[in-house]
């Protein structure tokens, strides 16, 4: 098992390759603990057969301990590689695990989605073909021509409506209608550029995130929206890492944070 140490900016992890590179995009789902959501979801993207789109799947794991990434699930979603996360920091320390090894092993687009089952998995092709076209940030909504939103709940729909994506797009100076969505894309090229620096211990919850969405398009770089599916359980306990008000108004401080240049290197 290859493990990666003491690289600046980059958490401890270590990699479980299953296969070598095919393509020149990688698809990265980010997951802790997600049991049979992230089960269900390897069986899906195993149905788009990204490699036949020269596209490699690979799990940045935040240290799982459910047992949800067996043989059998890697094997259905064709997953290339489990990059197990063993540094200090959540969301944005796993974005930056899986941004150091895209660069290390030489693929040209980055594509994220949330490994919790809510993003509709046929919205990666969708953000593929735009940073093929030339895009260099790519963001999935459920707001704009062909997007849905299934069960949104209120206070989530209302709170990126008027607030978590106002800032950003401020900040970025580019409209963006759903910047909480879990299904991005980047080119790899923008983040190698200096002026972005996303290895930075700076970024450990979810400030990597925002902070790229506001700063990739700041920089000129060509940056779209497509649609994408978003879909909540009709009832039960929503699945997510964002409970109480603390985290909540974490989101918006770290939001506005990016979208005044606070995290600019």
């Amino acid at each position: 098992m290859p493990e990666v140490r003491g690289v600046a900016g980059v958490p401890d992890y270590d990699v479980v390759e299953r296969s070598g590179r095919r393509g020149d995009a990688l698809v990265v789902v980010p997951v802790l603990n997600e049991g049979e959501r992230i089960q269900g979801q390897l069986a899906r993207m195993g149905e788009l057969r990204l490699g036949a789109h020269g596209a490699d799947l690979a799990i940045a794991d935040g240290g799982s301990t459910d047992g949800s990434l067996g043989e059998a699930s890697l094997a259905a979603g064709d997953v290339r590689a489990v990059l197990v996360k063993r540094g200090p920091g959540a969301l944005s320390a796993q974005l930056r695990m899986a941004i150091h090894w895209a660069m290390e092993q030489g693929y040209e687009h980055l594509v994220t989605v949330d490994g919790n089952g809510k993003d509709g998995v046929d919205g990666v092709l969708r953000v593929l073909e735009a940073l093929r076209a030339g895009h260099d940030y790519v963001q999935g909504s459920r707001y704009v021509d062909g997007g849905v939103a299934v069960n949104t709940p209120a206070s989530r729909h209302w709170a990126v409506k008027l607030v978590h994506a106002p800032l950003l797009s401020l900040g970025a100076r580019h409209r963006f209608t759903d910047t909480t969505n879990g299904l991005r894309g980047w080119s790899v090229r923008a983040l190698s550029d200096p002026r972005v620096a996303p290895l930075r211990d700076v970024f450990a919850a979810y400030n990597l995130h925002y902070y790229l969405t506001v700063r990739i398009p700041r920089l000129g770089y060509a940056a779209c929206e497509v649609p994408a599916t978003r879909a909540y359980p009709p009832k039960g306990q929503i699945p997510t890492k964002i409970r109480g008000p603390g985290a909540k108004l974490a989101i918006v401080r770290d939001a506005a944070r990016a979208a005044a240049g606070r995290y600019d290197p």
